[in-house]
């Protein structure tokens, strides 16, 4: 069987890109941190405007709409603060990331409106891309462990549903590159949210961590997926990328691996 993601490269612009999203009505990636122009930590394809210029994050963006094939200046972003705000993308919103980061806050974002693409962030949480064929509607999602707990990748679901009549057993998603169980070490605050929150469903997603007694590795992809089909996503129709950020440093920002000192990576979808 064919690997469920594949690496795509243009004019230097390196992504992935899931053949679960592969359409002629879709443009979708994952993008890399190859590519760009911003220099030391966030050299080179950084998206994210917290340590960089404006003027090389707009160059990035660009570059990264180029080597896609979407409109840059109908780019509608999130503004991420780890909570499960959705918001529905509007014309009022496009262009904004161009110039700095947006005025409004949401870890994910909504649209029905071919042409407008919609641009989430990461750099070790975890980036998730939906697509309600029969509502022709589409998301981007930033779940972090915070968002994660909170549920943001169902609510994401239920927005699609309740503002544009989705089907949940049409909704495809892409989970993307992120930190993995072989990495995410944790104490034991990140487990207890997830069970809280969740119960007895996600146990199999936190085992201890062998080689810190105390810590434990939680695997987030996978809550995630689990998330998704309780709000009615079919299993079959998720795909999670074998990536892990922090594993793969000279491919992605892991904000583990360089202890804060890092750019994004950015996960854009878009109805055609």
């Amino acid at each position: 069987m064919p690997e469920m993601f594949q690496t795509r490269e243009k004019n230097g612009v390196v992504w992935s890109a899931c053949r679960l999203l592969e359409s002629p009505r879709l443009l979708h990636g994952f993008s890399t941190r190859l590519g760009g122009v911003s220099t030391g930590a966030q050299a080179s394809l950084n998206l994210d405007h917290k340590k960089d210029s404006a003027a090389n994050v707009r160059q990035n963006h660009l570059r990264l709409a180029a080597a896609l094939g979407y409109d840059a200046r109908r780019l509608v972003s999130t503004h991420q603060v780890h909570k499960n705000e959705v918001r529905v993308a509007e014309a009022a919103d496009e262009g904004l990331v161009l110039d700095g980061p947006t005025p409004y806050e949401c870890d994910a974002l909504v649209t029905n409106c071919p042409g407008r693409p919609l641009i989430c962030y990461a750099a070790d949480c975890i980036p998730i891309l939906l697509w309600a064929e029969d509502a022709a509607a589409v998301a981007a999602v930033h779940a972090g462990w915070r968002g994660t707990a909170a549920d943001i990748a169902a609510k994401a679901v239920q927005k699609l549903v309740a503002v544009y009549n989705a089907d949940p057993a049409r909704i495809k998603a892409a989970i993307g590159p992120g930190i993995g169980p072989c990495c995410f070490s944790t104490h034991d605050d990140v487990p207890n949210a997830m069970l809280t929150a969740f119960g007895p469903s996600v146990e199999r997603c936190i085992r201890p961590d062998a080689a810190e007694p105390g810590k434990f590795l939680v695997d987030l992809k996978q809550i995630n997926a689990l998330r998704l089909q309780s709000a009615g996503v079919p299993a079959a129709n998720v795909a999670i990328s074998p990536e892990c950020t922090c594993c793969l440093p000279e491919k992605y920002w892991s904000h583990r691996y360089t202890k804060g000192e890092r750019g994004g990576q950015a996960a854009v979808i878009m109805l055609r």
